[in-house]
Formats: C-alpha cells, structure tokens, sequence
C-alpha cells in the first residue's frame, strides 16, 4: 500500500508521535492490515508536507511498539503479528441454527491472531500451493498427519496415510473399494446421515445393527456377519452423531474379536476422536490390519477445514484407495493442506482444539441448566445433544414449532438406519450462535416441551 496518508490534524502529540499513532489506529480500526506495505518515508513525507527526518522518527517509533517492522529491499511492512480486529458481523445471526453440527468459534483475540499468522505464512508461498501436487499429500503434510494422528496413539507408515479433502470424499472412495451395488453395509442402528447418504449414492444396502448404552451389540454383529455376509462394517465409535455414543475400550475389543472371526473390514470415522481429553483406544489401534481409519479437522477445528486424515489397513488397500480417489477429486486443496499443517506444526492446532473442548463444556453445562427436567444425551466435551421427546409431541411437530421460533433442529429421521425412527431430535450447540442466542433457544426448548403441542401451536 503506497497511498496512506494518515489525517494529523486533530492529534496534538509531536508530528513524530502522531504519526505512530495513527498507524496504531488505523491497524485498530482495520483500515491498516497485518503485513500490508505502507508508503515509502520520502513518499509519506510529501504527502504530509513535512520533513524526511520526521517521518522516519515516526516510523522508528512505530517499530519500537512492534507496529511495522522493515525487510531489506522491500520497504516497511505492518507487522504480522499486532493485534488485529475480528468482524463478528457474521456470527450470531438471527435465525439461531441448532441443526448444523458445527464446532463452537474461537473468539479468543490471541488465539485468533495465531490463526491468522498461520495464514499469513501460508499466504506467502501461494505460487507453489497453486501448483498439482500428487495425490496422498505432501511430505510434509503426510508428517503432520502422522503427528496429528499420534495424538490418538496412532503411528502408522506415512506409505498408508493420505491427505484427502474431507471426510466424505474418503468414505466414498473407502465404501467404493470394499463394496459393489447391492452389497450389504453394517453399521449403527442410529448413525451420521452423511454415511446413510454415500450409501445410497452407490447402491449399497446400509443395515443398522441394535445398540445398548456401550453401542453396538457385539452378538448382533456377529450374526448379520453370518446371516448377510456383509463387506464392511462402518462405525462412528466416538461422540456418535447423532446420540452421543462413545463405545467404551472393551466394547471395542469385543466387537474386534468379532470382525477379526470374520475378517470384517472396520470403517472407523473418527471427527470427534479428540474432543474428550481420554477417549479410548481407536479401533486402528486396536485392530490395524483391518481398520480404515478416518480422522476429519473439521469437527475438532473448523468446519471449513476440509481436511481429513485417512489411513489405510495395508499398502496394497492404499493403492486402490489412491487411484479411486485421485480419478474423483484430483488432490485434497494444497492450500487448505499446508493451512493445516501450518496450525499442526507450529501449536495452533493445539490451541483451537482446546478452545473448542472448553467451549463445548461450558455449553453442555449450559444445555444442562436450560433443559433442566427434559431428558436427553449427551457427553461433556460433545457440541451436540441427543433430545428424546415426551409425548404426546411427535418429532415433526417439534421441529416445526423450532422453526416457527426461528430455531434449527434435525428429527431423528435423517439418522436412522433400520426400523421406525424414534421420536427425538439432534440439538447442536455449537457454531456461530452467541451465549445468550444459545441460552434463550434451549429455554424456549424447555418451556415449549412442558406444554403440549396443541397449546404451544399458533395460527396467524
């Protein structure tokens, strides 16, 4: 930027002084940003009407507060690192949308400064990240994957780690190799609907399997293996979206054993697995050479962040995945990867990911507190809750009286696999909903399920 020109007129420090602070306020105001150029001193110093020596104190003493800082042969830049303004124009809108399950958003200054400094890192090499790249990712993006992914006890070969744009692009090429039209899928009985979604799109028949508190019932599993000669068996075994389910070590032994009798490949897809601080053992842990381990950042960082870390049983497997996914995608975005990588390597990742586990808890105690009275599931360091309806309110009848409300929530429909779905809903909490749009949503939740549907109905 060589057109800056601060307004001087109404500060009554020394020009030199005044000139600093300007910059400091118009990177305040956002009308300086983080590594923008500003005008050369000899330039600044015209436009102002004033001496060279002036300016240039002016700009010393913006640099001894750490606003710009100087690159040789280039000019002076804003500094990367100052504290930078946030528009919140786009968060808490005013329809409140619980039906989304979207991670709660950082709105911690610092946290949000060293998110934009990964960015602006990236930002820097553009050329390079604009370019094909093969596909399974980089080396350095396959080694950050391997640091992620070791945060789950996992450490496999980078030969069968692959840097893919998102979960569902890797469900679909995994579902795709393992099974043809017709086939039979396992899964949970109440599952992730985008899994419900693939399967219909290829032409695979998705049975859902009962499930107890601890998930899937190990003896169920074993008798569809028999009876229906299933190719895969897909689980969602952490923070189940939609009920919350986490299948505890020993269940997940148990169902293991099972698919180890029958040589059953597991699909683990793992989005929440590092949400609780002690989750168990992933089942590629626990059972490598059968597992296709899916490990998206979209739910434990940010939903646009389509990214996902996938990791193959075997060599062999990982050179059909390689070949099927890169015919449909190309390449997971290499600009997205190395943002991701960045974060992973230099703490960030860390640090949103603690956010979004204090986030979650402080609005799980607030669901707690609202929904006091009303029965439901859900798990501390979860962003979503399982809400079971009492009669004589049925699930389309909820949700459409939230949606007068203007409030968002998903029936149990979307979710459910086999058999009538139950009368319950997904309520999300996180997002771009603010405190008090989230308080005020979950008590008018409250205080619409203690009427009956007949009253809390209106007709205009």
């Amino acid at each position: 930027m060589t057109d800056w020109t601060p307004d001087l007129s109404q500060r009554g420090a020394p020009r030199y002084l005044a000139i600093a602070d300007a910059i400091a306020a118009d990177i305040e105001a956002g009308r300086l940003a983080p590594s923008e150029r500003l005008p050369p001193q000899r330039v600044l110093a015209s436009a102002l009407g004033m001496d060279f020596t002036t300016v240039a104190r002016g700009y010393v003493e913006a640099k001894r507060r750490g606003l710009i800082e100087s690159r040789v042969g280039q000019g002076t830049f804003v500094s990367g690192s100052v504290r930078r303004r946030h528009a919140a124009m786009a968060r808490h809108p005013e329809i409140v949308d619980l039906s989304m399950n979207l991670p709660p958003e950082p709105d911690d200054q610092d946290l949000l400064d060293r998110m934009q400094d990964g960015w602006d890192a990236v930002s820097r090499d553009l050329v390079s990240l604009l370019r094909y790249q093969g596909f399974g990712g980089v080396a350095a993006d396959k080694a950050a994957a391997s640091a992620w992914l070791s945060r789950r006890g996992l450490v496999p070969q980078q030969d069968r780690v692959f840097i893919t744009p998102g979960a569902h692009p890797a469900l679909n090429g995994i579902l795709g190799l393992l099974a043809k039209p017709g086939d039979t899928i396992l899964s949970e009985d109440v599952t992730y609907p985008g899994t419900r979604s693939i399967a219909g799109q290829l032409g695979l028949t998705l049975l859902g399997l009962p499930m107890d508190d601890d998930g899937i019932v190990p003896d169920a599993f074993a008798e569809a293996c028999a009876r229906h000669t299933p190719k895969a068996l897909y689980l969602n075994p952490t923070l189940l979206n939609p009920t919350t389910h986490t299948i505890p070590e020993r269940r997940r032994l148990a169902l293991t054993e099972v698919a180890r009798r029958f040589a059953m490949p597991i699909i683990e897809d793992d989005p929440y697995g590092l949400l609780p601080p002690e989750a168990p053992a992933a089942f590629a842990a626990l059972a490598p050479e059968l597992t296709w381990h899916v490990a998206g950042l979209a739910k434990c960082l940010g939903a646009g962040l389509r990214i996902a870390y996938v990791i193959a049983p075997d060599n062999r497997s990982g050179w059909s995945f390689a070949a099927a996914l890169r015919a449909a995608t190309v390449m997971a975005s290499p600009i997205t990867a190395a943002l991701a990588t960045r974060w992973i390597t230099d703490g960030t990742g860390d640090a949103l990911l603690a956010a979004v586990r204090r986030a979650s808890v402080e609005r799980q105690a607030l669901a707690r507190e609202a929904l006091r009275g009303a029965t439901f599931r859900a798990d501390p360091f979860g962003f979503h809750l399982w809400l079971n309806l009492p009669a004589p309110w049925t699930r389309s009848a909820f949700v459409g009286h939230m949606r007068d409300r203007g409030i968002g929530v998903t029936a149990s429909d979307a979710f459910t696999v086999t058999g009538p779905p139950p009368e319950a809903v997904r309520v999300c909490l996180g997002g771009p909903a603010g405190w008090d749009q989230l308080r005020e949503a979950l008590e008018f939740m409250a205080h619409s399920l203690a009427e009956s549907p007949s009253t809390a109905s209106h007709f205009l």
